[in-house]
């Protein structure tokens, strides 16, 4: 159910035929306007229709009353007027009457269909399908008005269903295709070639069917739905103080007046139709009226005169929707299996269900669990707990509403053909369950077949030595002993609780000696039609609403054990939006404890921050932000020392103190972030499996070596190198190494000093050092985890390359003296801007590594530097990934790829390009400082949480990405600009989904003045700022594109740099000896 901008309604009623359902119903659309499916604004009323049987007529006019008198006293009126009619966008949603399969009817039918785009996830009802159906397909484009639909039925709609609403006036019916045969059961509208309603047939002749058909033998049925505009609902609104149609409303009586059924097809519409003449309306019937009530006839005569009066000159018409489907919700047990169940349908044979292993169910058999929970193949848990033991379901079989103790009667029998149910009851007050069993044949029609348990009443008393006697008085006519007023079901038992035996004897009445008859008979029993008023429906929607919570946790646990793609975001807002988070977090503890895995235990804790996250509501503050509060040190010093299980409980106690305001929530919600960013941490070291050095020469104390590095462009697959993803998803990644202005802009220098001391610069520039440092002791290297602190990679980068060890028990002089005879002093620069986009801080921390291991007499290569910066900078906990260093440390075009395991590898492959394409390539490639300083911390936090929730567009853009790759790889084998354009373009794109809101106003404008010059562009790195790079239409365009962006207001601090790519890569140098300053 795709979600499309909808219909904003001012009022939506949902009519019900029992009073006291009532709240139960007006809660469920409070419900759903919590799970966003109904706008914030909507006035929602669940309204009682004035007498059990007032007609879909009476009930709509009693609807539209009770909308108009709220919206009056809502705009300050003391009586009703239809003025507030005027702008008002009303939808009236009638339940109908009883439905033999759901206590709480055809509404509320649970049906095998899932929203995967709902932001909250729930069972998924009728009622659900066609409020989407109203909001999102039948109702945007139509004007103010009133649309009623009913909820008998099952609706297919397209997105664009086609309807014109242009000069639209009066009232208008939704037709759907439909066969002849089914129309000689139903409704028909016969239209002229504009669409205008000539006449409403039910139950038609040949001819009157035929003379309906369209071009494709197909006939426009009757579907319960229909629109008036304003000015036709005003007359409809007018009839309410007429006598007798006063009596369709609640006014009328609680006035006195005798009640009147009307038809809002057959009464209300039919007399728009142009070919239906007065003396024929008035002296018609409704179907709905039935043969027994001909003696009010001329009640309904006056009843119709009124309603000609009104409305016969608005204009009808029919809007009809060819490529949708229609099919009313019959008391059929048969159709409503073949609904929920026919193969090729887009339906599931498991309704609220969950299977953990397939269902042994043959193709072409006809069964359905209804509010079940599944753990095997015959094995079934409803409600309560999971059943022991085979329970077999044959074919056509419809279960619902049994727990665990229940469902041990069923053990040994081979269920066929038979719908079995549990109910919730209210018996005086008191809560009860009765169980209640029929035949998928039987009939639920007076006039129907006399069955039960799909055999003749002669036959079903022979079996089981029931007398006619036990179920009816002997007073009822024959005509009226049918399964509706057989008293067959017992409601209670003199001594014990009742459970399905009491019912199921019946199917193999065994040799007892006629025990399980006397204990039947022994119990008070109701008719079906009895049973009705007496079913608990607000029971029956808790304990469905408990069940769905229940396999939501068997769910949740499933999902992050199986390492699934699937969001649990949506059953996080639903549980919290239901008040019931709790038994959530603690299956989310339980599965964090218990994973072997890191990235299950990081994902789950990830889960427990957005339940935190959710309960407090979008207050609190935002979701990133610090995580180092005292009381948090204790559960996170478990989870460094690899203690999981301990430091789930940990986690867990201490959130318990931080559940009370919104405020708290966040920060909490932030610390669980920080501890599954430990646990992220430690599934990145294992990059130092790969981590090896050679021993070199040792160089002369004083003597600097030097490395230089270029900076680099990525033109594809960002995002997929980060970690998790780089080792849950697997990551590739194609960057450029290059050189901005011809120069390298990024750089470290080490050297040994006599000093037993560490000397730390930081600068611009490697002759211009801005900030230095001295560090003398292990305290002076304590922040070295901050990365805000003053020189904190740098003393990274000491205790990552082993030189100094912050836990050891000997001093920072001792440790210097002892294994170097001094210390030393490390600088670095880069000349880029802060947020660059560039890489500049990974490629920095490489440049350092290899020029501090290479001063301490050691050789890293390459590939293993690769994975030593992806160390550091888990020790340094800015996270980030690994193709900074790929692209700035490697020379050239290359693809670094990591693998969806652990330990954490990169690999990287060189692309060869034809000859001379690098030069050309040199030529087209711009680089535009956008003045803008890039947050890349708070976006690797949005992304982070954006894919452990595994929401939809952000799993399959991270497909896209690794994908996106190989195919810009192959764009650079050819040499192809305007290919490597069009990667650029899709590779933005991908990176706004996959970080919304990296791509400043600013930018964005910079970017559009450049269209038309450039084959592609993208912002570098994260985006949100930094370096913009092009791929120029022409060769050399820095001053052309320099004079445009002049001519352009509100760029801010710009700047146009030349770039080419690099083909050197990481270079070390030793210099001469120095002396120390």
């Amino acid at each position: 159910m795709e979600q499309p901008t909808g219909v904003d309604w001012t009022v939506i009623i949902l009519t019900c035929q029992y009073k006291d359902s009532v709240h139960v119903f007006q809660r469920e659309l409070e419900v759903r306007q919590k799970r966003e499916q109904i706008p914030p604004g909507t006035l929602l009323l669940a309204v009682e229709d004035p007498e059990t049987r007032v007609g879909s007529g009476g009930a709509t006019l009693n609807a539209l009353l009770v909308a108009a008198e709220h919206l009056s006293a809502r705009a300050g009126f003391t009586v009703v007027t239809a003025d507030v009619l005027h702008s008002a966008r009303i939808l009236i949603l009638h339940m109908g009457r009883d439905f033999p399969f759901d206590d709480c009817g055809r509404a509320f039918t649970c049906l095998p269909v899932e929203n995967l785009q709902a932001p909250v996830e729930a069972v998924v009802c009728n009622l659900d399908c066609l409020l989407d159906i109203m909001s999102h397909r039948l109702g945007p484009g139509s004007p103010p008005g009133v649309w009623v639909c009913s909820t008998d039925m099952l609706l297919s709609v397209p997105l664009n269903p086609g309807i014109s609403w242009d000069n639209f006036r009066g009232a208008r019916v939704i037709a759907f295709p439909g066969s002849m045969a089914y129309a000689r059961n139903h409704g028909v509208y016969f239209t002229d070639s504009q669409g205008f309603v000539l006449d409403i047939y039910y139950r038609g002749t040949e001819a009157e069917i035929q003379r309906c058909a369209r071009p494709d033998g197909r006939v426009p049925l009757v579907s319960g739905v229909a629109f008036f505009s304003v000015e036709t609902a005003e007359h409809l609104l007018a009839t309410h103080v007429s006598p007798p149609l006063d009596a369709c409303t609640y006014m009328g009586l609680d006035s006195g007046a005798r009640p009147v059924q009307l038809s809002l097809f057959f009464d209300i519409l039919l007399c728009m139709a142009r070919n239906v003449s007065r003396e024929d309306f008035l002296v018609g019937q409704p179907p709905e009226m039935g043969q027994g009530d001909s003696d009010i006839a001329g009640y309904l005569q006056a009843a119709r005169t009124e309603l000609w009066r009104e409305l016969h000159d608005q204009p009808l018409t029919m809007a009809y929707v060819p490529d949708g489907s229609y099919s009313y919700m019959t008391s059929s047990a048969s159709e409503f299996l073949c609904s929920l169940t026919c193969p090729g349908a887009p339906r599931a044979r498991v309704v609220h269900s969950q299977a953990e292993v397939r269902p042994a169910w043959r193709e072409g058999q006809r069964k359905c669990l209804l509010g079940c929970l599944r753990t095997g193949g015959v094995g079934l848990q409803e409600r309560e707990g999971i059943a022991r033991g085979p329970v077999h379901i044959g074919p056509g079989c419809l279960v619902s509403g049994l727990d665990t103790a229940q469902c041990e009667a069923l053990h040994g029998l081979e269920l066929r053909d038979l719908v079995l149910q549990g109910h919730h009851v209210r018996l005086h007050g008191a809560p009860g369950r009765v169980f209640t069993v029929v035949g998928r044949l039987d009939s639920w029609e007076r006039q129907g077949t006399r069955t039960y348990l799909n055999m003749s009443w002669s036959e079903f008393f022979q079996k089981t030595g029931i007398r006619d006697w036990d179920l009816w008085d002997p007073d009822t006519p024959p005509a009226e002993r049918c399964l509706l007023s057989a008293r067959l079901f017992p409601v209670l038992h003199p001594s014990r609780a009742l459970g399905p035996q009491d019912m199921l004897w019946m199917l193999d009445p065994q040799e007892d000696g006629g025990k399980a008859l006397r204990a039947w008979r022994a119990c008070w029993r109701l008719s079906w039609e009895q049973l009705q008023p007496c079913l608990d429906r607000a029971a029956t929607l808790a304990s469905r609403r408990d069940l769905f919570f229940r396999q939501a946790l068997c769910k949740a646990r499933h999902v992050l054990e199986a390492r699934q793609d699937l969001s649990l975001r949506p059953l996080i807002q639903a549980a919290v939006r239901e008040g019931c988070p709790g038994p959530l977090l603690a299956t989310l503890d339980q599965v964090a404890a218990g994973a072997g895995d890191p990235g299950v235990a990081a994902r789950a804790l990830a889960c427990v921050a957005d339940v935190l996250g959710c309960m407090a509501g979008g207050q609190g503050g935002l979701r990133s932000g610090p995580a180092a509060n005292p009381g948090w040190m204790r559960p996170f010093s478990y989870l460094e020392c690899g203690d999981l299980a301990g430091g789930v409980q940990a986690l867990a106690q201490e959130r318990d103190k931080w559940l009370s305001r919104p405020a708290l929530l966040v920060r909490a919600a932030r610390h669980y972030e920080g501890a599954g960013q430990i646990l992220i941490r430690q599934a990145v070291m294992s990059a130092q499996h790969f981590v090896s050095t050679e021993p070199a020469e040792l160089p002369a104390p004083g003597q600097w070596v030097v490395a230089e590095c270029p900076a680099r462009v990525d033109f594809s697959g960002g995002w997929s190198d980060t970690p998790p993803l780089a080792y849950e998803l697997g990551g590739a990644v194609l960057g450029l190494a290059v050189r901005v202005d011809g120069r390298r802009p990024i750089g470290a220098r080490a050297r040994r000093i006599p000093e037993p001391e560490l000397w730390l610069a930081v600068g611009p520039r490697q002759d211009k050092m801005a900030m230095k440092i001295v560090c003398w002791s292990l305290d002076d290297l304590q922040d070295y985890c901050q990365p805000h602190a003053p020189g904190a990679l740098l003393k990274a980068t000491f205790i990552c390359a082993g030189i100094v060890h912050v836990g050891s028990k000997l001093s920072l002089r001792e440790q210097l003296l002892h294994t170097f005879g001094g210390g030393f002093e490390l600088h670095t620069w880069s000349e880029l801007p802060h947020g660059s986009g560039l890489g500049t801080s990974s490629i920095l921390a490489g440049a350092a590594l290899a020029a501090l291991q290479r001063a301490a007499g050691r050789v890293v290569g390459t590939e293993a530097l690769i994975h030593a910066v992806l160390h550091l900078e888990q020790v340094l906990t800015t996270g980030g990934g690994w193709q900074d260093q790929v692209g700035g440390l490697m020379p050239g075009i290359k693809v670094g790829r990591s693998r969806a395991q652990l330990p954490l590898k990169v690999e990287v492959e060189e692309i060869t390009v034809p000859e001379g394409f690098v030069q050309k390539l040199n030529d087209h490639l711009l680089l535009v400082y956008t003045g803008k300083t890039r947050l890349a911390r708070n976006l690797l936090q949005d992304v982070l949480r954006s894919w452990y929730a595994r929401l939809p567009a952000v799993v399959q853009n991270a497909h896209s990405l690794v994908r996106h790759t190989e195919e810009c790889a192959e764009a650079f084998r050819q040499g192809s600009l305007p290919l490597l354009g069009q990667c650029l373009t899709s590779y933005w794109e991908q990176k706004k989904l996959m970080a919304p809101g990296c791509e400043p106003l600013a930018v964005r404008r910079m970017m559009d003045v450049l269209a038309p010059h450039v084959h592609g562009q993208s912002l570098a790195g994260a985006g949100g700022g930094g370096f913009l790079y092009l791929l120029t239409k022409e060769p050399r365009q820095k001053e052309a594109l320099e004079a445009i962006l002049a001519k352009t207001e509100g760029l801010g601090n710009y700047s146009i740099h030349l770039v080419e790519v690099d083909t050197q890569g990481l270079s070390l140098q030793l210099l001469g000896v120095e002396t120390s300053t």
